[in-house]
């Protein structure tokens, strides 16, 4: 594939919060620069926090390709995305996560997925780096969405899925055009209560829109995620997986229990008892991890279940679902007074 798409070019978006993650952003701004299909551009977004955004504007200042943009709308992951998408140009819009970097044909594979018009979405593969230098021997492969990565369970090679996953997606412009944008009070917001599944409900809000839309993952495109040491822990295993639950919750009352579950159904009465039968078999045969990580599936799925639950409660009791849809055609933005530079 030449280095021009026809599609209008690959905008990257990659939302950022902290300057505790400084080096990270760096690395994930520098491993776009350093793609085989060159992307149109980078724009940084940055989530409410002046310092991090005046920081960031002075480091790419002078770039041509880097552009630091404020969220314009509320806190969160989803609003952050939503003025990438509206002040971005180009035909395709990718995603990076800020703790992230992208292997040298990542932009390459997902514009290769749009040669098919039907193709609204393309996704990637995402491996986890561990803070300790290996997988905590508890760890469940199942589980690894709980640190955004992909995760044992989902198909392998270049496959029509439900939904790709918002830390390495892409999506077409007139995606957002017939659908709308993220979804703001699904994800995370800034709160320290991990919540998720924004990507859930856009995809599945898309394919409501366009029917015959294609959604793909392609393995090949893969990004590999940092995970810091507190993420290794039990205690956020628990708590993440507790807020997925709640996030889930959300996505059923905005598209329907049916399509919101309907991978997560194969994925609990399938995946899952499969890695509790080997983490039991590895206990028998005095294997590392295999009880802990047995134990760790099942507590996932109470935690999940009861976060289901309670915000299935709440969501019926909020009527609406507590949440709102950030239109992209009203997204018109300026850049806060700090960015774009």
């Amino acid at each position: 594939m030449s280095a021009r798409t026809p599609h209008g070019g690959v905008s990257v978006v990659i939302c950022a919060y902290t300057e505790e993650r400084w080096e990270d952003t760096l690395a994930a701004v520098s491993s776009v620069r350093a793609q085989s299909l060159p992307a149109l551009e980078t724009l940084l977004v940055v989530d409410h926090n002046p310092a991090l955004l005046e920081r960031l504007g002075r480091e790419f200042k002078e770039a041509d390709d880097v552009r630091v943009l404020a969220n314009a709308g509320p806190r969160g992951l989803s609003a952050g995305r939503n003025t990438g998408i509206a002040r971005s140009r180009g035909g395709i819009i990718a995603f990076l996560d800020d703790d992230a970097v992208a292997e040298p044909d990542w932009l390459r594979h997902f514009a290769a997925g749009y040669e098919d018009p039907r193709v609204m979405a393309v996704g990637g593969r995402t491996e986890p780096v561990w803070a300790s230098g290996q997988r905590p021997v508890w760890f469940p492969e199942e589980f690894d969405w709980v640190v955004g990565c992909t995760y044992r369970g989902l198909p392998r090679g270049k496959v029509r899925v439900r939904n790709v996953l918002g830390g390495n997606a892409s999506f077409r412009r007139s995606a957002f055009d017939m659908a709308g944008g993220f979804a703001t009070g699904i994800g995370r917001d800034g709160d320290k209560r991990p919540l998720g599944c924004e990507e859930t409900e856009l995809c599945i809000r898309l394919t409501r829109a366009r029917p015959d839309a294609v959604l793909l993952i392609d393995d090949r495109a893969v990004i590999h995620h940092r995970v810091p040491a507190s993420r290794e822990r039990f205690a956020y295993f628990r708590t993440r997986a507790y807020a997925e639950g709640l996030s889930k919750a959300l996505v059923a009352r905005s598209v329907g229990a049916g399509k919101g579950l309907e991978s997560e159904r194969r994925y609990t009465t399938r995946v899952l008892p499969a890695g509790v039968a080997r983490g039991v078999r590895d206990f028998v045969l005095a294997r590392p991890g295999g009880g802990g990580r047995a134990g760790a599936i099942v507590t996932g799925v109470l935690a999940a279940a009861g976060g289901y639950a309670l915000g299935s409660v709440r969501a019926r009791r909020g009527g609406g679902g507590g949440f709102s849809v950030v239109e992209i055609e009203a997204a018109e933005v300026s850049d806060g007074g700090g960015g774009d530079e």
